[in-house]
């Protein structure tokens, strides 16, 4: 199966909810951890409790991991390990991106079997040109696991970029929405959804139109940003079913326990299916 039917096939058993775990500094202060690599591990391992068995779609965000070395990322692999051991799937948002061996090393090390960070799916940014993801495109497609593309982000700094309109009329995000298409078009001639997605904030006023994408699209920006499943529809539109709307602040504020975040997650899952 490709990772787009994958996600949309545990989705219907769990919610499009995609919940990221961000061990902020604020966050960890507030479920009373230290900030620290241990208070790093637990925060993460309540994480783990409360969305591998419940969550489709988890987000770990790898530069709150990095912060503190090999023993950070130590306690990430264990992260994703945990998550997948309990039936979610990973997206690491690493948004990688770089050319030729090196974006070759960046697939290798979030989308290989053989290694220790291997997640379901990663974030990459196109800004060096989406062709330059062509490794990671590449093995996504022999392992079957996603890449999601950044497309249309909600930050301010974006809007001037991602809004630019070519020679065609395009924006650089309706750009990138469409070289994507174009790589998941052999899958849906197939029936299937691709193994590529993009990145599509709930936020964005002036968004992409990724009907025609045949790949799931992660919208973040839910919640605390702001953004809602009203949001969520009116970009989506007919293609509802593509989204997978991310909430991480909201939901994690509900800690330190495991089932309270596991209730607000819940909660958030069920407002998003209406």
């Amino acid at each position: 199966m490709t990772f787009g039917d994958r996600l949309a096939a545990l989705a219907l058993e769990r919610g499009r909810l995609c919940v990221g775990i961000d061990p902020h500094p604020r966050l960890l202060r507030a479920w009373g951890l230290g900030d620290t690599v241990t208070g790093v591990a637990e925060f993460s391992a309540r994480c783990v409790e409360a969305f591998a068995e419940t969550v489709c779609l988890v987000k770990p965000q790898v530069a709150f991991y990095e912060r503190f070395g090999s023993a950070g990322l130590a306690v990430l692999e264990e992260t994703i390990a945990g998550l997948r051991r309990g039936g979610a799937l990973v997206v690491a948002d690493a948004k990688r991106g770089d050319i030729g061996s090196t974006m070759a090393g960046y697939a290798s090390a979030w989308l290989d079997d053989d290694s220790p960070l291997c997640s379901d799916a990663v974030t990459v940014s196109p800004y060096l040109g989406v062709g330059a993801l062509e490794p990671a495109f590449a093995a996504a497609e022999t392992t079957g696991r996603g890449v999601f593309v950044l497309a249309a982000t909600s930050n301010p700094e974006a809007r001037a970029l991602q809004g630019h309109r070519g020679e065609d009329g395009r924006t650089i995000s309706q750009q990138v929405v469409d070289e994507v298409a174009r790589r998941n078009a052999a899958h849906g001639a197939h029936g299937a959804l691709g193994n590529l997605g993009v990145v599509v904030g709930a936020t964005v006023t002036q968004a992409p139109d990724c009907r025609g994408l045949g790949g799931p699209v992660l919208m973040p920006g839910v919640g605390a940003q702001g953004g809602s499943a009203r949001d969520v529809a009116q970009i989506m539109g007919e293609r509802l079913d593509l989204a997978y709307p991310n909430v991480s602040r909201a939901v994690l504020n509900a800690g330190p326990h495991a089932a309270d975040l596991r209730k607000a997650a819940s909660a958030f899952a069920a407002e998003l299916q209406g």
